[in-house]
């Protein structure tokens, strides 16, 4: 069996934040979404859980993150072009995001936003061909 991830995030409001992310073409499982939760189907074998903060508070030992003063975790997602990476970011900001600004590594192009809640999310695309000689396998 493959590995899944599950990213667990507390939201303020999971109603309004499951607007968001299907604003973004993403999709939940009715199996396990109700009104503590909804798990969003990132791709096969990547799911994220939005969770209620007082419901995630019963998962962690300490307390929840500021997002607006603290950074609990960046979440990277790859994309298979560059015009990929900023369609969903312009499709995040249209649904109320900040964006970041967009990094071009000459091999690697990154571009993101904070979703409603604060979390950071950085879309990037790699293109293996143009890989500097250092990076390379073997080098």
């Amino acid at each position: 069996m493959a590995t899944e991830i599950y990213v667990n995030l507390p939201v303020k409001d999971l109603e309004r934040s499951k607007a968001f992310f299907s604003a973004l073409g993403y999709q939940f499982n009715p199996q396990f979404t109700n009104e503590q939760a909804a798990a969003m189907i990132i791709s096969d074998g990547i799911y994220v859980m939005l969770l209620v903060e007082s419901f995630f508070q019963n998962f962690i030992p300490n307390a929840i993150c500021d997002t607006r003063k603290h950074t609990e975790v960046a979440i990277c997602l790859s994309s298979e072009s560059r015009q990929a990476v900023d369609a969903l970011v312009k499709k995040a900001v249209a649904a109320g995001a900040a964006p970041s600004q967009a990094r071009d590594h000459g091999f690697m192009y990154q571009h993101g936003f904070q979703d409603l809640d604060g979390h950071v999310w950085e879309v990037m695309h790699m293109d293996m061909n143009a890989l500097p000689a250092s990076m390379k396998a073997g080098a």
